[in-house]
């Protein structure tokens, strides 16, 4: 499957874990786990309260589709 969020890096970037970000979204673990791996994606308003908890921009947690 194509790579469309880079939310496992940002994590790493930011130090935190996908277990930590479950616990701030009052999601499954696994669920977040999904997401990390692309197997699944948030939808778009969990996207940005991702970036809200990150303190990023939403944009920051999207590969870029111009560099294809």
């Amino acid at each position: 499957m194509k790579e469309l969020n880079r939310l496992k890096v940002v994590l790493a970037e930011k130090k935190k874990t996908g277990k930590w970000l479950a616990a701030q979204l009052g999601k499954d673990p696994t669920t977040v786990s999904k997401w990390c791996t692309n197997t699944s994606q948030p939808d778009l308003q969990t996207l940005s309260a991702i970036a809200e908890i990150l303190g990023i921009d939403i944009k920051d947690l999207l590969y870029s589709s111009k560099n294809e």
